[in-house]
């Protein structure tokens, strides 16, 4: 017994509110690191620069 697949095609307003969560969600990971980055610049502070390497 073969059984038909029937996929589920989402609409147009589906696939813009998807693409808009997206979005949000990048914009959150890249804020998300930014403040990590920050954080730690002014954790360190000016000594960040004054190791040897």
């Amino acid at each position: 017994m073969e059984t038909e697949r029937k996929d589920v095609q989402p609409t147009e307003a589906q696939k813009k509110a998807q693409r808009r969560r997206s979005i949000a969600l990048a914009l959150c990971l890249v804020a998300f690191v930014v403040i990590f980055y920050v954080a730690t610049l002014v954790k360190f502070g000016p000594a960040v620069m004054d190791r040897a390497l």
